[in-house]
């Protein structure tokens, strides 16, 4: 089995509570199963985390370096201003592993300040605007 670290970053914790009209009603435990259960049905071992700190996302960028794991990414505020995550993120690609950025919503539909991705650059690919989806259509890709 292929070992997907599936990382979130600020305020994902808060999913199906935090304005459900964009990021959905499924809760951050829906997500965890939602996306345990695809990564099993495709052979892969998911290790699903969410932080609000910008420096634990870091250390599990690393992590997924130095245990040769394949990333599925959803930055979210970070994405549009972190380049220490940018950095972090470019290793995991530099490594011969696959990171794909993911995000909820479209980031595109939304305020101007999110148009803009430091992370999008250095993914092998970005999956967005399809909710919880997102996450599953990643772990698919990755399968391939």
């Amino acid at each position: 089995m292929s070992l997907v670290l599936v990382l979130s970053g600020p305020n994902l914790g808060r999913l199906g509570s935090r304005e459900p009209d964009i990021y959905g009603s499924v809760d951050y435990a829906g997500l965890v199963e939602l996306v345990s259960a695809k990564a099993n049905a495709l052979g892969q071992t998911a290790e699903v985390r969410q932080t609000d700190s910008e420096a634990e996302l870091i250390g599990w960028l690393h992590e997924a370096v130095d245990r040769e794991a394949d990333v599925v990414l959803n930055p979210a505020a970070f994405t549009h201003y972190s380049y220490a995550v940018r950095d972090a993120a470019v290793q995991v690609t530099k490594s011969g592993k696959k990171l794909i950025e993911v995000h909820l919503s479209n980031p595109h539909t939304r305020e101007e300040f999110r148009h803009k991705s430091v992370i999008s650059g250095v993914a092998t690919g970005v999956i967005a605007g399809f909710g919880v989806d997102s996450y599953l259509l990643a772990l698919s890709q990755l399968a391939e």
